[in-house]
């Protein structure tokens, strides 16, 4: 496990006014109705996106492991710049040291800016050298103008011909720039899908982590929240979840009443169901398992373990969860029916030879668009169609009519006995008294 780099910068106070104003500005920017996390989740990769893969064209990447954050420039009409980065917990971080020029006016400052990517540890493997980069792959907004909904191609040359290269070209002719900066800046490198062999051959050469790899559809806008249109994969056995951890101690032998903080606990998963009434909503859906030494050294270590997030994987030895990470980074665990993709994921996941195997397919059904888009005329819209009208769903290549995967059942693992918890929270949680 690569390690996950702090966030720097100064945190904005919470609900203080200018942590109002800039989720105003971004959520003005962005053109949403909420000022939540602009940013978008990817879905699970799963055996059927294979054919999505051919009808539709994507672009490929490798998914790093670190810590997402939108880059936000905020630029004032003077032309004082300001830079935050915005987390998953939507807090912001405010970063010095940065100056962007406009591309067409490189002496006059870049306007309102908002980028997606990745913050991460490049470790050189000689000198052992840590270097803080962020790797940049999206766009939402450029120079005040909101490009979410244009498509993938056209918001990445934003980011690597219009953004970078202008900023990189000011760090050459001004030297004195880069001695001022908290981290470097890079553009994510990304290939049509069907070259995912490259991306993996690439993989042993990062100088960070790798946690997978990230399909982007280039046909669709930007999307704010779970985008379908994302993918995620990872190897079956890789594949991981983010529950909530809550221990629940067993009542002493001598004193019923009082729990025994000794002995070890039973690690219970909880799953994330929403928000209530301004309160965040867990249900109980499965156990850790947890090794003795593994407890002991929990217990060493001195760090809280009850009420964190976990990232967890499916051990099919053991046919149980097993601990990777906490994840202090993410305000919650995944929620509940992105718990079910996962699972599904993992039972109809896709292994490394496959998604190869399906590669030549995929860029000749890429390249017949190609040639298609080049000789048809431009389409015109659909004839309305009358109520009630179903469209139909094509057969697949052999004739049949196309099928789902049969779902996969949740585990539900028991309850701790115990009516205690080392930590205080509500009077009473899954029926349980703590």
């Amino acid at each position: 496990m690569s390690r996950i780099p702090d966030i720097p910068g100064t945190l904005i106070p919470s609900r203080s006014d200018h942590e109002t104003w800039l989720k105003s500005h971004v959520a003005s920017l962005c053109r949403l109705d909420h000022d939540r996390f602009p940013g978008s989740q990817p879905i699970s990769f799963a055996l059927g996106h294979l054919d999505e893969l051919e009808k539709r064209d994507y672009w490929v990447c490798e998914k790093s492991d670190g810590v997402r954050v939108l880059f936000f420039l905020q630029t004032d009409p003077s032309g004082s710049q300001g830079v935050y980065l915005i987390d998953r917990h939507n807090a912001y971080h405010e970063v010095s040291g940065f100056w962007f020029p406009r591309p067409d006016k490189p002496k006059e400052s870049l306007m309102d800016t908002i980028l997606d990517g990745e913050l991460v540890i490049d470790v050189n493997p000689e000198s052992k050298t840590e270097t803080l980069r962020y790797l940049a792959f999206d766009c939402l907004v450029f120079n005040g103008e909101n490009i979410m909904s244009k498509p993938l191609d056209k918001r990445y040359w934003r980011l690597k011909e219009q953004f970078h290269a202008t900023w990189s070209r000011a760090m050459k002719e001004l030297p004195q720039l880069a001695h001022s900066i908290p981290f470097d800046i890079q553009v994510k490198a990304i290939t049509p899908s069907y070259g995912v062999e490259g991306v993996f051959r690439l993989i042993p050469t990062l100088q960070h982590g790798n946690d997978g790899l990230i399909y982007t559809c280039t046909e669709t806008s930007y999307v704010s929240g779970t985008d379908p249109h994302i993918l995620k994969w990872k190897p079956p056995s890789e594949n991981s979840v983010d529950f909530k951890l809550t221990l629940r101690f067993p009542p002493s032998k001598s004193n019923s009443s009082t729990p025994d903080f000794c002995a070890k606990p039973f690690f219970g998963l909880h799953i994330y169901c929403g928000e209530d009434q301004g309160q965040s909503v867990y249900e109980p859906y499965d156990k850790l398992y947890v090794k003795d030494d593994e407890w002991r050294d929990m217990k060493l270590s001195g760090e809280q373990v009850d009420d964190r997030i976990v990232e967890v994987h499916w051990d099919p030895d053991l046919s149980s969860w097993r601990k990777m990470r906490f994840r202090d980074d993410k305000p919650h665990g995944n929620y509940r029916t992105i718990v079910e993709k996962i699972i599904q994921s993992i039972a109809d996941g896709v292994e490394k030879p496959t998604l190869l195997a399906r590669c030549p397919a995929i860029r000749v059904a890429w390249k017949a668009r190609q040639k298609d888009a080049s000789t048809q005329p431009p389409s015109q819209p659909p004839p309305p169609q009358h109520p009630g009208h179903r469209p139909q769903i094509p057969p697949t290549a052999n004739g049949h009519a196309p099928t789902r995967p049969p779902p996969v059942p949740l585990r539900y693992g028991p309850l701790a006995t115990s009516r205690w918890s080392k930590v205080s929270g509500p009077a009473e949680f899954a029926g349980l008294k703590r």
